[in-house]
């Protein structure tokens, strides 16, 4: 694994017990300058995972929580005039910053949750006539209850293929609970990660020896078949986009580079692609009933789909 990756991952992980996977998975957007939707139940450690991400970057974090009263100025800032000089002055908003949190992004309305389009997928803010650049690198952590719906808006589908990953965190086993009651005995286990061990000149540095990485024809080919076996079949209402393919092709690249290889091999479009496209896909009905969930479906998918033998090239 690259040293500074390492270091970031083990940082991260004196606050997060037992969940090296999901790291890495977080690390991997980090990398090809993706957006992260983390959806659980909860209490299993949804925020302290993006507060330890934060913490041990450089750079601005801000977080806003996402109520029902929040309003897109909030997020996205506004203009107003200079009392003094007479003239439009900006005003930012949260999502001026290198890292944001939107916590709990399905309590927000649906208005304040299309202000985020733009700013996911342009990395600037449009704002009467003016347009205003967000720093790099920059990030979108937002996180969602799946359980609980009263109260809550529906994230919209062009909103979901803006995340380039969906993670979950999961129930710790046994052992990590008792580890995390001995954590939590003297304070909050964030207090206790080292404070920004990766500088955002390191982050960008590691952005771009990524994309230096090498993909073969065939691997190439086994993403686009796994992409389109989403697609027109009576299971599927709305298979995964040009945008999810490109996805998938980004983070497998980003899994070899933390993997320390520089070509990516079949094993690392599996290992990324149900965190990549599950959250891309709409099952029918008969579709629920065969595949339970829509990462049920992209499993299938990967058991049947042919598996390259060259890798190299």
């Amino acid at each position: 694994m690259n040293e500074k990756i390492q270091i970031l991952k083990d940082n991260i992980g004196r606050a997060i017990v037992g969940k090296d996977e999901v790291i890495l998975r977080v690390i991997a957007a980090l990398l090809c300058e993706g957006h992260i939707l983390i959806e659980d139940v909860p209490g299993v450690g949804k925020t302290q995972l993006v507060s330890s991400l934060a913490k041990s970057l450089d750079g601005r974090f801000n977080r806003i929580q996402m109520t029902p009263d929040i309003m897109p100025s909030d997020i996205t800032g506004f203009s107003m005039i200079n009392q003094k000089t007479g003239e439009m002055e900006y005003r930012p908003g949260a999502a001026l910053c290198n890292f944001l949190l939107a916590d709990e992004i399905n309590r927000a309305s649906p208005k304040a949750q299309s202000s985020l389009l733009e700013i996911m997928e342009e990395g600037q803010i449009s704002l009467d006539g003016e347009t205003h650049e967000l720093p790099s690198p920059f990030m979108v952590m937002a996180t969602q209850n799946p359980v609980e719906t009263y109260g809550t808006y529906h994230l919209p589908e062009a909103q979901m293929d803006r995340f380039f990953l969906k993670i979950s965190m999961g129930y710790p086993t046994a052992e990590e609970e008792l580890r995390i009651l001995e954590r939590t005995e003297f304070g909050n286990p964030v207090d206790s990660i080292e404070k920004a061990v990766i500088s955002l000149e390191d982050i960008k540095e590691l952005q771009e020896q990524m994309k230096n990485v090498k993909v073969s024809p065939a691997v190439k080919r086994y993403i686009t078949d796994i992409v389109r076996a989403t697609r027109d079949t009576e299971t599927v209402v709305l298979g995964v986009s040009p945008r999810g393919s490109i996805s998938l092709y980004k983070a497998a690249k980003a899994t070899a580079f933390i993997n320390g290889r520089g070509f990516v091999t079949p094993d690392d479009v599996k290992y990324i692609a149900g965190s990549v496209l599950s959250h891309r896909i709409i099952l029918s009905v008969s579709g629920k009933t065969k595949y339970a969930t829509s990462a049920g479906f992209v499993n299938r998918i990967l058991s049947t789909a042919a598996v390259p033998s060259e890798v190299h090239g």
